[in-house]
């Protein structure tokens, strides 16, 4: 069990890093949001988390 614990947190940070290289600070944010509504079961917190990362990979609207 220590093995798999270790690849998901590898796994977890990887994801991290490759939010934030490619969207900055409000995909961390985002992210974060939306991670922690899971958690925490709440519905609006990781609704805004959604819409923030859904925000960001549509782009601006031209």
């Amino acid at each position: 069990m220590p093995v798999l614990a270790l690849v998901s947190a590898v796994l977890v940070i990887a994801f991290e890093q490759i939010v934030q290289w490619k969207y900055g600070a409000s995909g961390i944010v985002g992210l974060l949001l939306l991670t922690i509504g899971v958690k925490t079961r709440s519905p609006s917190v990781s609704s805004a988390g959604a819409v923030v990362l859904a925000l960001l990979v549509a782009g601006p609207a031209l």
